[in-house]
């Protein structure tokens, strides 16, 4: 192992040896507890909307009380917080890649593809947002090769939202008509090199364009929607024409579930494909992921024209191979080093 791996490694060990007394605090406890991990943009949700409906519904069918511990964080982040130790019932992933990692770390033994929708619980598409009245005309992914406009992006090294938001940059640049891959690869240099600040989470790249950095925030159409609807989204949101849906998986963490725990873990799991948690997650701006006709409650989602899926890509680990590694990282990042 080298320094610089140690050095990561015993900072990951001191983060989850700094957590762990929080979880602590419910032993001796006779009510049964869930200890739930997600990605950044999913907490408000899930603490605000999601666990207290299902706690009504646990109350209701077995009389008792159910507690919750929460942890969010980059998608990343919780990944290898997982790995090392934390003690999560269940991880909420910005994409099945994380959930691919664990297992083969021997954390996850099951097959969550067999779970209805492949384990994803929502989704919502990759769109940008830009300063009010939009003073650069930016309206595509197309615009974004503009030399002179700074782009907010959140970080591939950490961010679930990252990765993405990099497979939305190929597809809107190779998909349509006179695409391909070297028109991608052409496309995606262009955009990268006015990227400005790299966030290390999708929530943290938001922070840094609402501090005034950029002209340009990638990001998840959830994290306007969420704003929009509340009467406090102070920007624009731009759709673009092509662009990909993310899709979150909900994954029970086997490594750290005892048998007497297993069924309210899958009842939890059961729960978040209910028709009650989908309209919720509509309600906080993630489309839903078993029907469609529920998006139509939230009227601030757009029209996509081209939307897109990782599968058109190939699924996840060809993606990641190819695009994420192969492109962007390997050449893409050499192309537009200064």
């Amino acid at each position: 192992m080298t320094f610089s791996k140690m050095v990561v490694t015993a900072c990951l060990l001191l983060l989850v040896a700094y957590t762990w007394p929080i979880f602590s605090q419910g032993a001796g406890n006779s009510s049964p507890t869930l200890v739930i991990y997600g990605f950044s943009i999913l907490e408000e949700v899930i603490s605000s909307g999601i666990l207290p409906a299902f706690q009504k519904r646990w109350r209701e069918q077995t009389g008792e009380e159910v507690l919750f511990y929460t942890s969010f964080a980059g998608s990343g982040t919780v990944t290898n917080q997982i790995r090392f130790g934390a003690p999560a019932d269940v991880a909420l992933f910005s994409h099945t890649l994380d959930a691919y990692r664990l297992k083969e770390a021997g954390v996850i033994q099951h097959d969550w593809t067999a779970l209805p929708y492949n384990g994803i619980v929502n989704r919502t598409p990759i769109i940008y947002i830009v300063r009010p009245g939009n003073p650069k005309g930016l309206s595509s992914f197309q615009a974004l090769r503009q030399p002179g406009i700074g782009i907010v992006h959140p970080d591939p090294q950490t961010s679930g939202g990252a990765l993405w938001a990099l497979l939305a940059e190929y597809g809107a640049f190779a998909f349509p008509e006179g695409g391909g891959s070297a028109a991608a690869h052409a496309g995606m240099v262009d955009l990268w090199k006015n990227v400005i600040i790299l966030g290390s989470s999708a929530r943290a790249a938001r922070t840094q364009f609402e501090m005034g950095f950029g002209d340009v925030l990638i990001t998840y159409e959830q994290e306007a929607v969420k704003d929009l609807a509340r009467g406090k989204f102070n920007h624009e949101m731009v759709v673009p024409e092509w662009t990909i849906y993310t899709e979150h998986p909900a994954i029970a963490i086997d490594r750290n579930i005892s048998p007497e725990e297993r069924p309210l873990v899958e009842t939890f799991l059961d729960f978040l494909r209910t028709e009650e948690a989908q309209r919720i997650f509509v309600e906080y701006g993630f489309r839903s992921i078993t029907d469609p006709g529920l998006d139509a409650e939230n009227r601030y989602f757009s029209k996509i024209p081209h939307p897109f899926t990782v599968d058109d890509l190939g699924g996840w680990p060809r993606a990641y191979s190819e695009i994420v590694e192969g492109l962007w990282r390997e050449r893409i990042l050499e192309e537009v080093r200064p």
